[in-house]
């Protein structure tokens, strides 16, 4: 047995300027709470509820870049919970995270920002969700599912391509 490393460790690839950074590269600079927002307008008597509530939750992402290189990008989740019609609670937050991103060609930097940026931010704010819920007296605190943020985006562009090609009231 040998401490030394094989051979081609640290390799760069043909044609790779040495000392350059292969493949993306993405830093989170920085993560934080924009919004967080928090109803339990029935409490104390939603705390004490039999049977599973209704849950109703949106997704959404944004992002946009920034005069210094970097972008910002922010996760909207909005979750509420009903039994039987009547409020349980309601949890709206965006949190956000500034990246600085190299490597990706212009083409692919939307579904960059858009689906793996949210992915890195996304155990974060599901984290803040479920102590706002156990804060709020909840127990167990609700938990997010993991969300495919692939298929959300592919989703809305599709829906968007529907939008833009469904001409206005009126016209025909």
């Amino acid at each position: 047995m040998t401490d030394q490393p094989p051979a081609d460790a640290g390799a760069q690839p043909e044609g790779q300027p040495q000392g350059q950074p292969q493949g993306p590269q993405m830093r989170i600079l920085a993560q934080y709470v924009r919004d967080l927002s928090f109803e339990n307008p029935r409490a104390p008597e939603s705390l004490r509820i039999d049977g599973k509530p209704a849950i109703d939750m949106g997704v959404e992402m944004n992002a946009k870049g920034r005069p210094d290189g970097l972008f910002e990008v922010e996760l909207k989740l909005s979750v509420g919970a009903k039994l039987e019609e009547q409020p349980m609670f309601q949890v709206e937050l965006v949190y956000g995270g500034v990246f600085q991103i190299s490597g990706i060609p212009d083409s692919q930097m939307e579904p960059f920002l858009l689906i793996e940026c949210p992915r890195m931010l996304f155990p974060f704010a599901r984290e803040i969700v479920s102590r706002c819920t156990a804060d709020g007296g909840f127990y167990p605190p609700f938990q997010l599912d993991p969300l495919d943020f692939a298929a959300i985006y592919v989703s809305r562009k599709q829906q968007g391509e529907v939008l833009k090609q469904t001409p206005p009231a009126g016209e025909a």
